[in-house]
């Protein structure tokens, strides 16, 4: 029978293991055959996209994914395996560990993940790793909405521009509106004279 000391210990793993479970998204790897200087930068990497990256141990895995009911995770508990994980963004941990297994090809290999509560294939995976990242995604969304005011303004400048009109703008007029009075001051000492 195991020590009180290790159960605890290995509670307190499943516990961690939880949480991180509970997170956005998470992606399960294969690691075999992965060298050190590899692992350090790719733990690196992680670091700094604010992803927790560790090795896990299946069966400690297993109780925590049963008690977060991701059980579709229970079949690629096998071998060695690596989870990554982030409460922050959601994709960022796919797009890593999506570029490294096609950097160390062979070595490093997805099995699946999760995303929301549910688990996601190898093909789901990857295709939530080409997502863009969320200012590109804000760029295009601005340029979506501005696209409309930008073509009625094309389209206003083109038919003045057709009668031979030249459209002026606010400054412009402004400045015309500033003068008008100095023009019609002589106007008006003109008119008296003739009177």
């Amino acid at each position: 029978m195991p020590n009180e000391k290790i159960l605890a210990e290995k509670k307190a793993v499943v516990e961690t293991l939880t949480e991180k479970l509970r997170g956005l998204s998470g992606v399960l790897v294969d690691y075999s055959g992965i060298n050190v200087a590899e692992d350090t930068e790719l733990r690196t990497r992680m670091r700094a996209e604010n992803v927790d990256y560790a090795v896990v141990k299946n069966t400690l895995l297993r109780f925590a994914v049963r008690s977060v009911g991701l059980d579709g995770l229970e079949p690629l508990l096998n071998g060695t395996t690596s989870l990554a994980v982030s409460r922050d963004d959601a994709i960022a941990p796919a797009k890593i560990i999506k570029e490294y297994a096609g950097k160390l090809d062979g070595k490093f290999t997805i099995k699946g993940g999760f995303y929301d509560g549910k688990v996601i294939s190898v093909a789901e995976v990857e295709s939530l790793a080409s997502i863009p990242p969320l200012p590109t995604l804000q760029a295009q969304l601005l340029g979506t909405m501005l696209a409309p005011i930008s073509q009625l303004a094309c389209v206003i400048k083109a038919i003045a521009e057709k009668d031979g009109e030249v459209v002026e703008t606010a400054p412009a007029a402004e400045a015309l509106t500033e003068e008008a009075p100095v023009a019609e001051e002589p106007a008006a000492e003109e008119a008296s004279p003739a009177e």
